[in-house]
């Protein structure tokens, strides 16, 4: 049985959680985190030294870092619709999978930690509106591509880039910012609607 660790409220458990629903996977979940058990304590850390979730545990060993995880296991699986295993195509889901986790998460931290978490720490308002800028710029790159594809964000066919980017258009949407008009984000959005795991790991859920 695959073992999950982290809160479901985290983004990045909540794309493991999809893409096991995806592959059809079963698996146990630990809350770890923020309010359940401390990531900070030995035995935490000595799966991930940087205390942060997901964690997961299989047959094979202990794998941290959410967008590895997703590859791993789609991979795993053989699910080459989710993750192609030609390097052309496999590389451009990754391009869009690794944007995610840099240009697009960092753009947005500041503005959803004050704006959605409230954290105290997070109350500069010219900062939160920096961020604001540079997290509607990042969307619209994103809605550049998107209405170049005119369906997903590689191509005509659903992946994991979808799966970690359309999360992360989910928390846009959440977050009360003023946005600008994306058309091709809005149709994309609706899309990935028409999947039962976005629906419970991600417009339904958290942001």
């Amino acid at each position: 049985m695959l073992r999950v660790l982290g809160r479901a409220s985290s983004i990045n458990v909540r794309k493991v959680l999809w893409t096991c629903r995806e592959i059809g996977l079963s698996y146990d979940r630990e809350d770890w985190g923020s309010r359940f058990m401390p990531t900070a304590v030995p035995e935490f850390l000595a799966m991930n030294p940087n205390g942060l979730v997901p964690v997961i545990e299989d047959e094979e060993g202990i794998l941290w870092e959410s967008n590895t995880i997703c590859r791993y296991l789609a991979s795993k699986h053989g699910r080459t619709d989710l993750v192609p295993a030609t390097p052309r195509s496999r590389a451009l889901v990754e391009q869009w999978m690794d944007w995610q986790a840099t240009e697009l998460n960092s753009s947005w931290r500041y503005a959803f930690l004050a704006l959605v978490r409230q954290d105290p720490g997070y109350r500069d308002q010219e900062q939160i509106e920096a961020s604001t800028r540079d997290w509607n710029e990042k969307i619209g790159i994103l809605e550049k591509r998107l209405s170049s594809t005119a369906a997903f964000v590689t191509g005509d066919a659903f992946t994991l880039a979808d799966v970690v980017i359309g999360l992360s258009v989910n928390r846009w949407l959440k977050t009360p910012l003023e946005r600008p008009e994306t058309p091709a984000v809005m149709a994309y959005y609706e899309k990935l609607s028409e999947r039962p795991a976005f629906m419970e790991y991600g417009r339904d859920g958290f942001p």
